[in-house]
């Protein structure tokens, strides 16, 4: 179990490295030059030139990516180009808007999705699962950002109108400083994510308990008089949670990197709003540590549902020996 654990730490660790020379290569031919972001338009030739010195942009490509992989084995992702403050520091600030956003969702999402697919596939052709498929159809085809305009519209202004407000239309509030307005502020971007993710969820889950409700041992279980509700979630649900674990743990790895669009609709000041206004603004060391958090988060959730499917059968850790 140790050695297969540590393989796949292996593998995660060659992933971020792979990603960190693509980064860094990506931007270190782009055409703009970090020093006139820095120093501003109207600077001297010779300013621009100390900056390039004092940042070590006059050394060759391959001297410059050891030195950023040196920095950031250290855990210094360097400092802003713009604010000149150390990226860290603007992380920091970040993450735990974007992890509130992304956990609280998950909630939500799999509250909904899941009972609704396994609804529809214990009794498929019935108006039941036809309100089940259709839900997952339309959530689908739903673009966030008009689902988003949407709750603003139906859940703040509307109400606002008639002197109600039943939630705030942006912001957000530390969940340390205030646990009631954390959950408050929050519970429009949760719903929004939440109606999106959780049709592909019922989807993925109709279609994995159909497999399953049709394979011999659930036959047999019926037979031996168990009750369906333990049919269904004892023996049927149980086999058919490893592709939806596997679908957890991308999604959850990929928002992490940030949710821009929901972040952007509602006004929270999260790691993707981070990342628009920093490739607006050309601050490279700050999208370049996105990039990299974003892969960092993604290796992270796939390790742990590699782990959790390790300790649940066997069988993967002898076929990935």
């Amino acid at each position: 179990m140790i050695r297969y654990v540590l393989s796949r730490v292996g593998f995660g660790a060659l992933v971020l490295f792979l990603l960190s020379i693509f980064v860094f290569i990506l931007f270190y031919v782009s055409p703009t030059d970090p020093a006139r972001v820095i120093a501003g338009d109207k600077a001297t030739e010779a300013l621009m030139e100390q900056i390039r010195l004092n940042l070590g942009l006059d050394k060759p490509m391959i001297q410059q990516y050891f030195m950023f992989l040196g920095n950031l084995l250290q855990g210094d992702l360097g400092f802003s180009y713009r604010s000149n403050l150390p990226v860290w520091d603007l992380l920091s600030s970040r993450i735990p808007v974007t992890m509130s956003l992304v956990f609280g969702a998950v909630i939500v999402w799999l509250a909904i999705g899941i009972p609704i697919g396994v609804s529809s596939a214990k009794h498929p052709g019935t108006l039941r699962d036809r309100i089940g498929q259709g839900f997952a159809i339309v959530g689908i085809s739903f673009p966030t950002f008009v689902l988003g305009m949407i709750a603003l519209y139906a859940l703040y202004f509307l109400p606002t109108k008639m002197g109600v407000t039943l939630f705030p239309p942006s912001g957000y509030v530390p969940f340390t400083e205030n646990p009631g307005q954390w959950a408050w502020h929050l519970a429009l971007p949760w719903l929004t994510l939440a109606l999106v993710t959780a049709a592909v969820y019922a989807r993925l889950t109709r279609g994995q308990m159909l497999d399953v409700l049709g394979q011999d041992y659930i036959r047999t279980a019926r037979a031996k008089g168990l009750t369906e509700r333990r049919v269904t979630y004892t023996h049927a649900f149980r086999s058919a949670m490893p592709p939806l674990v596997t679908q957890l743990g991308i999604d959850i790895g990929m928002l992490l990197g940030g949710v821009i669009v929901i972040e952007q609709v509602f006004g929270l000041p999260g790691v993707g709003s981070l990342a628009v206004t920093s490739v607006a603004m050309q601050d490279r060391p700050v999208v370049i540590a996105i990039v990299l958090l974003g892969g960092l988060f993604v290796v992270l959730s796939n390790l742990i549902v590699d782990t959790l499917y390790a300790l649940l059968d066997s069988r993967v850790r002898t076929a990935r020996k």
